[in-house]
Order: structure tokens, then C-alpha cells, then sequence
């Protein structure tokens, strides 16, 4: 993985969400601010994170939609079109405990064979960071008004709303994890 990575993660994200998606895209933007901050910690895998920070939301792009799970769509376009770093779909496909809506979705036998979780977990909860910590306008944010900010906009009783009730504890650890091993101050949870 290299800085060239990142600028290559840059350019899809951006063809595929920029003018279709352009919250998105500018979510996407302040997730992969939020990863370049936080490269001291990871070393070598430093890279590794801005691009999957950069690429977490690029299966949200209309013409990738497949099966409507926006992790898999994402990681089997960066894989099957691509030819991405494996690592690389497989941080995408299981971003911020994305086993857990897939299970909502059906989908998670079929996302743990082609993806199958990472074993580096301060680079699987940099990501979790990354993300739940990044409004949708690319702004900060605590990780409890993420999960908030989600489940009204999506509602407590959809599948989105059930998967962020049921994860929100694992993601304010792994935030919590992330703050205590960069010296950040975070408030992860209630």
C-alpha cells in the first residue's frame, strides 16, 4: 500500500460519488481526513486506512447497487472491477460492523465467504473510528450523536435503525479503543 494507493482510492470515490452522491462524497471526504490523522498509530497499514476510509461508502453509488448492502457492493466493485488489495475489500465490506446489518439484510454467510473479517483489530476500529466520528456533511462529531444522527434518519424500527441499536455498543468500544491508543479525547458512549 502506498500513497499512490490513497490517490487511486481518491479518484474512484470520487467518479462513483461526487456528482451522484455529493453528501456522500463529502462524507467520504471528512472519513478519509479523519484516517490521515490518525496514520502515526497504524505505520505501514497508514495508507491502507485513508484508502479504505476513502472507498468505505462507494457501494452507495447508484449503478453499483446490487443487492442494496452498500459494504458488499462496494468491496466485491473494488475487487471484481478493480482488482483491489484484498485487505482493502475486505476493510470495506466489514466496515463499522457491517456483519451485523448483513445479518439483518440475509447476507451474512455470503459476505463472510467472499470477505472474511480482518485480523488487525486497531485497523478494523480505526476505520469503525473514522467513520462514526464523521457527520454526513464531513464534519466531527461524537460517536454517540453519529449513532443518534443514523437512527433518525433512518428510524428506530428499520433494518438501518435495529442494525445501529444492535452495534452501537461495539462501536463506542472500538472508538473508545481508537481515543485511548491515539491520546484523543472521545466521548464514545451514553
Amino acid at each position: 500500500m502506498s500513497g499512490s494507493m490513497v490517490g487511486w482510492a481518491t479518484q474512484v470515490a470520487e467518479a462513483e460519488l461526487g456528482a451522484a452522491l455529493p453528501r456522500r462524497w463529502a462524507h467520504t471526504q471528512g472519513v478519509a481526513r479523519r484516517a490521515a490523522g490518525l496514520g502515526h498509530m497504524l505505520g505501514e497499514d497508514a495508507d491502507l486506512l485513508v484508502a479504505a476510509a476513502t472507498l468505505h461508502d462507494v457501494g452507495y453509488a447508484p449503478r453499483l447497487a446490487a443487492t442494496g448492502f452498500h459494504p458488499l457492493d462496494g468491496a466485491r466493485f473494488l475487487r471484481d472491477v478493480h482488482g483491489a488489495d484484498e485487505r482493502l475489500a475486505r476493510l470495506v465490506a466489514n466496515h463499522s460492523f457491517g456483519w451485523m446489518e448483513a445479518e439483518e439484510r440475509g447476507l451474512r454467510e455470503e459476505l463472510e465467504a467472499e470477505f472474511p473479517l480482518l485480523d488487525g483489530p486497531l485497523l478494523v476500529d480505526a476505520l469503525v473510528y473514522c467513520d462514526m466520528t464523521t457527520t454526513p456533511d464531513g464534519e466531527s462529531t461524537t460517536a454517540q450523536e453519529r449513532v443518534a444522527e443514523i437512527t433518525d434518519r433512518y428510524g428506530a424500527d428499520s433494518l438501518v435503525g435495529r442494525f445501529i441499536r444492535r452495534a452501537s455498543p461495539e462501536i463506542f468500544a472500538a472508538v473508545g479503543r481508537v481515543g485511548a491508543a491515539s491520546g484523543l479525547a472521545t466521548r464514545a458512549g451514553p
